[in-house]
């Protein structure tokens, strides 16, 4: 008995030929009865069950297509199918009525070749030197970016690391990439700096520390904040910041409160009165500092400058994680002392005003001809359209970011994505839904493939190619 034949799958450049019964490389797409078939159905999210509101079902014979209508629902391009090879209109072309108005969704899974994602940790510690390469599973990546306020960034995939390396770096980035954007833990490790587990909406994991809270501000911002909250409880404070120590008599916000000189010394060096760069090397220790021992940024006190015996003193993180107070003995030389109960509340006020900790996620791609011309005939008029917010773009129904500039380059916060919306391809390359929205008049003016437009309520009802189904669900809110 000779075996089934097989059939080609058109719906990525891989072309795999697919037995019945079995699906693709992509897992997307596979072969039913002799037909390609999409794996999951077409996913319209409607707030109004998120909300716990009462829905009619779907399928039900006298349902008339109003329930799954205007501002609450929004077809998004999860299990909808893609438009390659480039010559056919997008898999669904939806009209609907929204706020009144005519519009029209054009949904697509789109193939992403020109993709990454940018990761913010939030974090003190240092993760790595700017520009360091960062590897997932001894892959090359991505690289480290500046930092932010209170945060580590990187920026991992693009299309060098997809396709212009060698085949396994092409794989295990555009498998770190499907990861992230799906809201998996990814372990990333950066040269000459730490390994950090990584997942979008989660505390980042730093060489196997959880990360509790972000600074609550660099070490200058955080004298101007609580100065007042230490005045009369203790002499002099140092908050130890790897970017910007911070010294409240010197400061000027110890100034305009009338705090006195206290003869201290930083090793560093000094910017602007009370605010010294530089003070040790980047870490994981106080402050983001290499150090363990606060002690160590400070030289000779100066007497004629207000050191005495007595004199207190607290040293604090920007965390509030690590705190220490102390007292200049006959030979001005700090004592460690037991914190005092009085003080103790304004070094929990920092921790208390630092944010938790997380992971974010930020899916990137370039919307290219391939995508456009499943929208449109003339596909610089959908550029145009949407550089003119004339056309909404949308991620899994998730609102984006689009960069200015040239053609059509998106972000998206993966958490606002419905689970499991991002696939892949073996090319390698990234797939994740995308929907263009636009008047009904103004989809005409584009040029849009107005004869494959179909009414909402046919599509949740029939389907659509590759025997889609449809399937209504709740959204994030």
């Amino acid at each position: 008995m000779s075996a089934p034949e097989k059939i080609r799958c058109d719906a990525c450049p891989v072309m795999c030929y697919i037995a019945e019964g079995k699906a693709g490389a992509c897992d997307r797409y596979a072969n039913e009865g002799g037909q390609i078939v999409r794996c999951d159905p077409l996913v319209i999210l409607d707030r109004r069950i998120a909300k716990g509101d009462r829905v009619k079902p779907f399928l039900a014979a006298d349902w008339d297509g109003q329930t799954a209508s205007g501002s609450d629902v929004a077809v998004t391009a999860i299990g909808a199918g893609t438009t390659y090879p480039d010559y056919k209109p997008a898999p669904f072309i939806v009209s609907r009525e929204i706020a009144g108005v005519d519009c029209v969704t054009v949904v697509t899974e789109a193939i992403f070749s020109y993709c990454g994602v940018k990761v913010k940790i939030d974090t003190d510690r240092h993760l790595g030197p700017e520009a360091a390469t960062v590897r997932a599973e001894g892959e090359a990546v991505g690289h480290v970016m500046t930092s932010e306020y209170g945060s580590q960034m990187l920026s991992l995939g693009g299309v060098d690391h997809l396709t212009g390396g060698s085949k396994a770096e092409g794989r295990k980035t555009c498998d770190a990439l499907l990861r992230l954007c799906n809201c998996e833990p990814v372990e990333l490790t950066i040269e000459g700096g730490s390994t950090v587990l990584v997942q979008a909406g989660q505390p980042p994991v730093v060489d196997g520390k959880r990360e509790d809270r972000m600074r609550v501000g660099c070490g200058s911002a955080t004298i101007g904040m609580f100065a007042s909250q230490w005045q009369g409880l203790v002499d002099e404070v140092v908050v130890v910041d790897d970017h910007i120590t911070g010294v409240v008599s010197e400061h000027q916000a110890g100034k305009v409160i009338g705090w006195p000189d206290t003869g201290i010394r930083i090793k560093g060096r000094r910017s602007t009165p009370g605010r010294y760069f530089k003070v040790a090397e980047p870490g994981l220790g106080w402050g983001g500092t290499d150090i363990s021992d606060p002690l160590q940024i400070l030289g000779p006190w100066r007497p004629e400058k207000g050191a005495r015996h007595g004199l207190s003193l607290l040293m604090v993180s920007t965390t509030g994680e690590h705190a220490g107070y102390y007292r200049l003995d006959g030979d001005l030389s700090p004592v460690p002392e037991e914190m005092p109960a009085a003080l103790q509340p304004s070094v929990d006020l920092i921790a208390q005003n630092c944010e938790p900790a997380l992971c974010t996620v930020l899916f990137m791609g370039g919307a290219g001809g391939s995508l456009r011309s499943g929208v449109t005939s003339n596909p610089i008029n959908l550029t145009r359209s949407v550089q003119e917010r004339r056309t909404r773009v949308t991620i899994g129904g998730a609102e984006t970011y689009r960069w200015p500039g040239g053609g059509i380059t998106v972000m998206v916060d993966v958490t606002q994505v419905p689970e499991g919306a991002f696939g892949y391809v073996p090319t390698p390359a990234l797939v994740a839904p995308l929907e263009f929205t636009v008047s009904r008049a103004d989809y005409r003016l584009l040029g849009g493939h107005e004869a494959a437009v179909r009414a909402l309520g046919d599509v949740i009802e029939r389907g659509g190619d590759y025997g889609a189904a449809s399937e209504v669900r709740g959204t994030f809110g």
